[in-house]
């Protein structure tokens, strides 16, 4: 595991606004916390939901960088409890905020039961050709990120239309060469979504049978945060 060191103080860090609340399951919310807080551009994490002390308005909104969705459930019952918040969400993204989706989070993006953030319906993977899963149970799942042969937590998770727009970068790609993470744009806003959970700590593994060969890293999941953040040349940016 690499080990981050930041000495500003977190009044100074940029918020990030976590859901935490009935669409996303325990332990999700705090290891995507956990990401922001430790990636190379650190951010103060606020929990918001109807249950915090912060609640998911276009108020605090206004106040982020970031908001992200972690993960958690299925889908049907995770929009009925989102849906009232996509208009707020939507017009955020679009003037300049960064929306991050994990599992769960990434199929909330999509534009049948989401918040429409991108284009394309957003598919199970393990109902995919050629996927190397092809069920529900918690597992670790091998991927390629940006070239590389690497290992991921996995439960589920999202892929995304192979036929990506000029607008979208695929920095992950399971093994059936469907997109695994995406990272895209939205109005003059950005939207950084992946199947597989990079903040996955070692609580995950705690008492089932699974082992991810590469050890507890974080270091995809701060690629997917400052890729969103800070597009290279070769990425897109924002239109606008």
């Amino acid at each position: 595991m690499t080990t981050h060191q930041h000495f500003d103080p977190p009044g100074n860090r940029p918020v990030a606004l976590v859901y935490r609340g009935p669409a996303s399951c325990a332990g999700c919310s705090e290891a995507v916390a956990n990401l922001l807080q430790t990636s190379p551009t650190p951010f103060r994490t606020v929990f918001c939901g109807p249950d915090e002390a912060t609640p998911l308005t276009a108020a605090n909104l206004a106040n982020a960088t970031v908001y992200a969705q972690p993960g958690g459930g299925t889908l049907a019952p995770a929009w009925r409890k989102m849906r009232g918040h996509a208009d707020d969400l939507r017009a955020w993204v679009r003037g300049g905020g960064h929306y991050l989706g994990f599992c769960l989070g990434a199929y909330l993006a999509g534009p049948t039961s989401g918040f429409g953030l991108v284009p394309g319906d957003i598919e199970r993977y393990i109902d995919s050709d050629n996927a190397t899963v092809h069920n529900t149970d918690d597992t670790v799942i091998a991927i390629r990120w940006r070239n590389q042969p690497r290992h991921m937590f996995f439960q589920d998770g999202p892929t995304f239309p192979n036929t990506t727009p000029a607008t979208t970068a695929v920095p992950a790609r399971y093994d059936n060469d469907l997109p695994a993470a995406v990272i895209t744009t939205y109005g003059t806003g950005r939207v950084g979504l992946v199947g597989p959970h990079p903040e996955a700590d070692p609580t995950w593994y705690t008492g089932i049978d699974l082992t991810n060969p590469d050890g507890i890293r974080y270091d995809l999941g701060h690629d997917l945060i400052e890729s969103t953040l800070h597009p290279t040349p070769n990425e897109p940016a924002p239109a606008g």
